[in-house]
């Protein structure tokens, strides 16, 4: 249980300490060696003995594939957050005391996510969830300005609404369990729900999915379930958007699979894979077709991850051991290219000054790295070979084919929408006339590189310990 105390220590512990700290240096100092101290803790469970589950921690091969990217994930992003703030200091768009909120809010939001990917209780797993998202909800109006306020306002909206439907669900659930475990605290234990599921009434725990699946699918962003994601993408800090892509949203899918898992172990109730799949494939058409529309950079990338997070819902729906790894893979994939994307996006919308996608042309003139590094992350989310995003891609498709080939014929359709979006836009970013001053930025390159070199390597030779690890937690989801 130690590595999973400090996984949760680390950073509230590092939030209150955070909240005191005047000075940016030695802030941004701390908030990186928080999380990196949580990334190693992180490790620690993936390379030491287990602990054995207790009433309201759990560890198993699924929740470890999270926690160790979600961690990762964020380590990385403190450490771009180090020199994308320092630039918002100096141009006086942070002040001390919103710099030191910010720092706070992000150990905050780390230790929701954790403990909601650690929690062996569906009541403690509900209550982080929403402790990730109102810290996430403050971040995105940071600013003050009208439009980040908006953009804050929708997502505690909407979001409230998700997570209230998430109560609801998760309240039937223990009304189903309760007379088969009894009341109190062992009919919330998810290990014990899970192998008593068979007990509980169906019908209670049809109702239930379709709340959760509505509640914590406004959290993954499926349409029509999205409207607050690219507000909060693109009016956010780019590192809190780039936590939202890699990270939040798939605390939110967590929270989805463990319930279906709950309903696979029940053979009464109905099959929740069609309804995934449904959600998955319209999120993906969907997102492909507005990604044609955008004017703002955030905006054109958050709709990206609204196509990604289809796909990988439409995967874990399909079900079975390789489209669940498929999932799983393509998961990991997304948060390591996107959050790279917006470490990228983040530092040239500072040298253009703008998010307008009108405003940013010629970055191969005016800034090469950083042009270079945007273009290698579109190639790679657009599922273009060697890199993993294809690979990940090539399995869902795949799978699919063997088993529904009409679906597949939806699916490729989507993904052909998206890579023409992306490549379109693309050509647009790193060619033309430079528009406006060239504007020298400190740009943080290696969290860019560590990601894409990582997705990569994925994509030439995804090693064999981690194809075991993947296809074991694959088989948990059945």
């Amino acid at each position: 249980m130690t590595a999973i105390a400090l996984i949760l220590l680390i950073p509230i512990l590092a939030a209150a300490v955070l909240a005191l700290l005047p000075g940016y240096r030695l802030s941004a100092t701390l908030n990186m060696g928080a999380s990196g101290l949580t990334f190693l803790a992180a490790l620690a469970l993936l390379l030491l003995p287990r602990p054995a589950p207790t009433s309201f921690f759990l560890v198993d091969d699924l929740n470890i594939v999270f926690i160790v990217l979600n961690t990762l994930v964020g380590f990385t992003a403190a450490t771009f957050s180090a020199s994308y703030i320092g630039h918002e200091i100096e141009t006086g768009r942070l002040t001390p005391l919103t710099l030191r909120f910010y720092h706070a809010m992000y150990q905050v939001m780390m230790f929701g996510m954790n403990m909601a990917l650690l929690s062996d209780n569906i009541g403690l797993m509900w209550v982080s969830v929403e402790l990730a998202t109102l810290s996430t909800v403050l971040m995105v109006g940071l600013y003050r300005t009208h439009e980040a306020l908006e953009a804050a306002w929708k997502y505690f909206i909407l979001g409230s609404v998700g997570i209230a439907l998430a109560l609801f669900g998760t309240i039937l659930v223990y009304m189903a369990a309760q007379p088969v475990l009894g009341e109190g605290t062992p009919a919330m234990v998810w290990t014990k729900l899970i192998t008593r599921a068979a007990d509980f009434d169906p019908g209670m725990l049809n109702l239930a999915f379709v709340f959760l699946l509505l509640g914590y699918g406004t959290k993954v962003g499926l349409a029509p379930l999205h409207a607050w994601l690219p507000d909060a993408h693109a009016e956010g800090p780019t590192p809190i958007s780039a936590v939202l892509s890699g990270l939040l949203l798939n605390v939110a899918l967590y929270a989805v699979l463990r319930f279906k898992m709950l309903m696979a172990a029940n053979p009464a109730t109905i099959p929740v894979g069609p309804l995934m799949v449904a959600m998955g494939l319209a999120s993906l058409i969907f997102a492909g077709l507005m990604l044609y529309r955008r004017r703002d950079i955030k905006r054109l990338f958050a709709y990206s991850s609204i196509e990604h997070m289809g796909i990988i819902v439409f995967a874990f729906g399909m079900g079975g051991p390789l489209a669940n790894f498929a999932g799983l893979l393509h998961m990991v994939m997304h948060s390591l290219t996107k959050s790279a994307i917006f470490f990228s996006v983040g530092h040239i919308a500072q040298a253009k000054g703008s998010q307008r996608i009108a405003a940013i042309k010629g970055l191969t003139v005016s800034h090469p790295a950083l042009g270079w590094a945007l273009a290698l992350g579109v190639l790679a989310i657009a599922g273009l070979p060697p890199f993993g995003v294809f690979l990940s891609e090539f399995l869902v498709v795949t799978s699919t084919f063997a088993r529904q080939p009409v679906l597949a014929i939806g699916l490729v359709l989507g993904l052909l929408l998206a890579f023409g979006a992306l490549i379109l836009r693309l050509s647009g970013f790193l060619f033309g006339e430079p528009e406006g001053d060239v504007t020298p930025v400190r740009a943080s390159y290696l969290p860019i590189w560590l990601h894409m070199g990582l997705v990569f390597l994925a994509g030439v030779h995804l090693p064999g310990a981690i194809v075991v690890w993947f296809q074991a937690a694959a088989r948990l989801l059945g």
